[in-house]
């Protein structure tokens, strides 16, 4: 077996590694939640039914971005681990299947959604021009999501053996230039075709395809923890494919039930009216400026944890543990403050109407309050992925999203007053805290108090 450097999970202080790892993920998620915020808000210009149109595809965007996530993040995990064992070889063969598993999910989600994209959005709208600007941008998405799988599994490489700097440059990138060709594609500037909704979607997958181009680039010039070979990706092994989706599908099912929730919300708000689900998009796209970062942090603090478990080092992974929950916390009651003192102006960028004000302005309020329970819950999560138990996370989730969310803003709803609806978010939370605690007590009793 030849023998590597020891990676700097192992060698460098806890505190310093995760602001290392984790604040180049977090700038880049910034990025990221910026691109989808400008994104919506040159939506928003084309008109309100393209908002809501596009509002109303998220929920099949998202199950495709769960799928990439969620293997990559079984297969961080697992490489991770390997690395932190200084079993080579099978960190070698994870990355291999991540490229075979990025190539099956391709093509599934590319036939999916040229096939059902028109039925699922006619399922929720019957106007014209909200169900043909939502199929298009559908149909586009999938068609060429490819860019989308690949650029996920390089940047899950980069993290998982702490090359987070490089995953930033490669997110940012492709955010980057999704900003820069929205606007030209979208309107029609200069030499560029005027596009509309069309237009968002093709400059959203040039993004991701120029990203993915970036992300393969750097790992196979700097990422030396691996190495890459073709011949590898079409000799998988079994034990690393069900390692790999013992923690990915539970994650990928985990997020695919967020996209559950969002359609099932739509439908309720939709008994209200068209513009309260064009609030409930504008809110998930600016909420991401807070989740995202948070995300960040949790993604550059999956390796560690899963690294110092795989070298038997309680008292590092406990520091970890406690670090990163009180960074996910404290970001998270300055996402609340900003929701709270200046949820008009956060409107405004979206062109909003005297309706989308009167509505959008109590919603962002109200539902702010969760966000430092959701900072907590984040970061519980994902320790429940470094440990191998995506299991927990998957229960947590669906208590929180289908067991507990949607039947009380179903009931809520019934009151007849849209504000009720909101609280619902808070009344989730709550219940996923309690269970992610439960669950947590039962991973330190039986894992990490044994090292």
């Amino acid at each position: 077996m030849t023998r590597r450097a020891e990676n700097k999970m192992g060698t460098m202080p806890i505190k310093k590694l995760i602001i290392t790892m984790s604040l180049p993920m977090m700038i880049s998620m910034l990025v990221q939640a910026l691109y989808n915020v400008v994104d919506s808000m040159y939506v928003a210009r084309i008109s309100e039914n393209a908002l809501t149109a596009v509002s109303l595809a998220f929920p099949l965007q998202n199950i495709m971005i769960a799928i990439g996530s969620g293997s990559g993040v079984g297969m961080n995990a697992f490489l991770s681990r390997s690395l932190g064992s200084k079993n080579y070889e099978d960190a070698d063969q994870a990355a291999a299947t991540g490229i075979l598993l990025s190539l099956v999910h391709y093509a599934i989600s590319a036939v999916f959604l040229l096939s059902f994209a028109g039925v699922f959005m006619r399922s929720q709208t019957s106007v014209a021009e909200i169900y043909d600007a939502g199929t298009t941008y559908l149909r586009i998405c999938g068609v060429l999501c490819i860019g989308l799988y690949f650029q996920m599994l390089f940047e899950r490489l980069l993290q998982a053996t702490g090359r987070t700097l490089h995953s930033m440059i490669c997110q940012a990138t492709g955010a980057i230039i999704n900003i820069i060709f929205d606007p030209l594609l979208i309107f029609g500037i200069g030499p560029f075709p005027q596009l509309g909704v069309a237009g968002a979607a093709i400059a959203t997958i040039f993004g991701q395809i120029t990203a993915a181009a970036i992300g393969l680039f750097l790992n196979l010039k700097y990422n030396k923890d691996i190495t890459l070979q073709l011949a590898r990706v079409f000799r998988p092994k079994a034990n690393i494919i069900r390692a790999v989706y013992a923690v990915g599908i539970p994650s990928t099912l985990m997020m695919s039930i967020g996209s559950v929730m969002t359609y099932l919300l739509n439908q309720i708000l939709l008994t209200f009216s068209t513009t309260a689900t064009a609030v409930f998009g504008v809110y998930f796209k600016l909420q991401s400026f807070f989740f995202m970062p948070v995300l960040g942090l949790n993604n550059g603090m999956v390796p560690i944890v899963a690294y110092n478990y795989g070298m038997r080092s309680k008292a590092s992974i406990m520091e970890a543990l406690k670090f990163a929950a009180t960074l996910a916390i404290v970001f998270m009651c300055i996402g609340t403050l900003a929701f709270e003192l200046f949820p008009e102006q956060l409107l405004g960028m979206f062109n909003a109407s005297e309706e989308m004000l009167r509505i959008g302005v109590k919603a962002m309020r109200i539902i702010a309050v969760h966000f430092p329970i959701a900072g907590g819950c984040i970061i519980l999560g994902s320790t429940f992925q470094a440990f191998g138990k995506g299991v927990y996370s998957l229960i947590t989730s669906v208590t929180r999203q289908l067991v507990v969310l949607i039947p009380a803003a179903w009931l809520l709803a019934k009151t007849g007053n849209i504000d009720n609806v909101w609280l619902a978010f808070l009344i989730a939370e709550g219940a996923s805290l309690l269970i992610s605690l439960v669950m947590f007590s039962k991973i330190k009793r039986e894992m990490i108090d044994t090292l």
